[in-house]
Formats: structure tokens, sequence, C-alpha cells
């Protein structure tokens, strides 16, 4: 049955798709009147109508045909007759013998998305048909994530792009190959990992509508050898040395648009943050996030002689001990 021929048999009947069995019955009790033969004598137009009704009500009037037909809309009687079984039965112009099962139809139904490239290359993606609660080919198994793709529904695409920090700092234009165009597509500054962007009509194709979903653009940011998140602050780790820790220090720390020039408290301990007010991730409503500097004491490992006596002198010197508080501890 082609696309075109599709009779909707709740539009025939005049009832919404949730009607009850009652609801069916009444509606065509009412419209079998109306347009019955012997009501309307030698008119064809009635006699057409009064044929759609009696069709419509005998699908919808049967639990197992409405339930298949709600399924798999104007293949429900290619279903009833079973797929699965291999029966080749004619589904408007597609030759379904070629599929070993309905999953690998779907698949070749939605497409393949392909990969995206950019300058640089890097990128690697995937995609999933999405928009909300199936109802095309019904909620079972692998059908879940797309909607009415049978009918009049057009299928939604998610595809996951690699950002440098730099270019999702700054915000990027990519060029992505969708297999038969290439699109330019614009990324704002401030994009995270799990940030998705709409791109309008340039999702799957729909094959019998012809109607393009959107296409969603979910961001994985590569790995940073310095910087790194928590929420909506960048956070990085700056090592000190322990006389720094003690007495200390003012430190170059890099940031995203360059290095500034840090203050260190003496006494600071290590795993303690500073602070830098906005000098970390643009925020989506504007302004930037902070950047948190996580500080660690880190020891040298190689000392020379001098240094290893000067070292040797403070243990001796050294009042303090910071396990004073551990002779307490017991069970």
């Amino acid at each position: 049955m082609a696309a075109t021929d599709f009779k909707d048999y709740y539009t025939i009947l005049g009832v919404s798709k949730t009607a009850t069995a009652e609801e069916i019955k009444q509606a065509f009790r009412k419209l079998a009147r109306k347009y019955h033969p012997d009501v309307n004598p030698n008119n064809k137009q009635a006699e057409a109508r009064f044929k759609e009704v009696n069709e419509a009500y005998e699908v919808l009037s049967d639990p197992d045909k409405r339930k298949k037909y709600d399924q798999f809309g104007q293949y429900w009687k290619q279903a009833e007759a079973g797929y699965a079984s291999g029966a080749g039965a004619d589904m408007g112009g597609f030759d379904f013998t070629q599929y070993g099962s309905f999953d690998d139809f779907i698949n070749e139904l939605l497409g393949r998305f392909a990969g995206a490239s950019s300058p640089g290359g890097g990128q690697s993606y995937s995609y999933r048909t999405t928009t909300g609660t199936p109802s095309g080919f019904g909620n079972k198994g692998d059908f879940r994530g797309f909607q009415d793709v049978g009918a009049s529904g057009v299928p939604d695409t998610e595809a996951t792009i690699g950002l440098t920090f730099a270019e999702a700092f700054s915000g990027v234009q990519k060029h992505l190959n969708l297999g038969n165009e290439v699109i330019d597509v614009r990324i704002p500054a401030g994009a995270k990992s799990g940030s998705r962007l709409r791109v309008r009509s340039k999702g799957q194709v729909n094959p019998i509508t012809q109607q393009r979903g959107d296409l969603y653009l979910k961001v994985e940011l590569q790995p940073h050898s310095f910087f790194k998140f928590e929420g909506d602050n960048l956070v990085c780790e700056v090592p000190i040395t322990p006389d720094e820790a003690v007495l200390g220090a003012s430190i170059e720390v890099p940031t995203p648009d360059g290095t500034v020039s840090v203050k260190v408290p003496t006494g600071v301990r290590s795993g303690q943050s500073l602070r830098l007010g906005g000098k970390g991730w643009p925020l989506p409503r504007g302004g930037r996030g902070d950047q948190l500097v996580k500080i660690a004491i880190v020891p040298p490992k190689d000392l020379t002689q001098e240094e290893r006596e000067y070292y040797e002198k403070l243990r001796d010197l050294r009042t303090f001990n910071p396990r004073s508080h551990l002779q307490q501890v017991k069970l």
C-alpha cells in the first residue's frame, strides 16, 4: 500500500485514538445509518463512505487488529500476516525479503549517520533517534526511541561531537559531513561535555513522508592535561614547595586566557583551594565562572648537600608536631 493510500480509520469514524470500544461502536452506528444505501439510493458517494465506515469499524472493533493498526499504521495487514515468517508481502514498494529481521529493516529505514569531519580531524560521531514516546512501531524491544516513523513522524538524530578545551572555550565553527551534504555548524563559546546544540531540519529523513527531523549535537570535551571541571567551576592543581607553603609566595597560574599572579597565603595546606573569581569557564547566562586552584605541596626529590643540611637543621629546630592529636586516638 502506498503512503498516499493510507486510510486513517479513526478519522473516518470521527473518534480519537484513545476512544473506547463503546465510543467506536456508537460512532459506527451513527455513520452507518447516515450513509446506508437504503437511505441514499443511487448515491455513489454515500455508498463509498458506507464501505469506508464498515472497513474502519471492522478493524477498530477487533482488539487484535486495532492493536496492529496502532503499531504498524498502513502496514498493519502485513504485520498481521506475519512479517517474521518471511512472507515477502507487498509493503508499499519495499522489498522486505532482503532483510533478515524487522530490526534490520528499521536500521535501513532510519539510515546511517556518516562520520563527521572537520579541519584537524579527531572527531567521532554516533547517533540515536529520539523524540519521546514511541508509537509508529510499538514499544517493544529495539523499537524504542523514535516516533511514528511509519506514518507522519519525523525521526530526530543525536550525534556526539568531540571538541578541544580551546575550541569549546572560545567557540568554533565545524564542517560536518552528513554523508550526502556538508554543513557548517557554529558551536557557541562555553560548551561543556553534555551540552546539546540543536540544528533544525538536519536529522534523519522519513523515507515515507520525506520530512526531516532535527540534528542534536552532544558535546564531549577531549581531556585536558591541566584543566578539568567541578560543576560550573574550572579546576586545576598547582604544585608548590614546602617553604612556599610555610612562608607564603606569589606564583604564576595559567588560566584559559593567560597567566595570572596568585598570592599563596602562609601556612597553606595541601589540597586547599584558592579561588580566582571570574577566571573560569563562560556561563550560559553570561559572564565567567570561577577557577579553583588546588594546592599540592611537593617535596623535592633531589637535594644538594647544602639543602639537605638546612632541612636537617629545620627538623632539629622544629617544634610543630602535626601528629600530636593522634596520641589520643583509640578504639
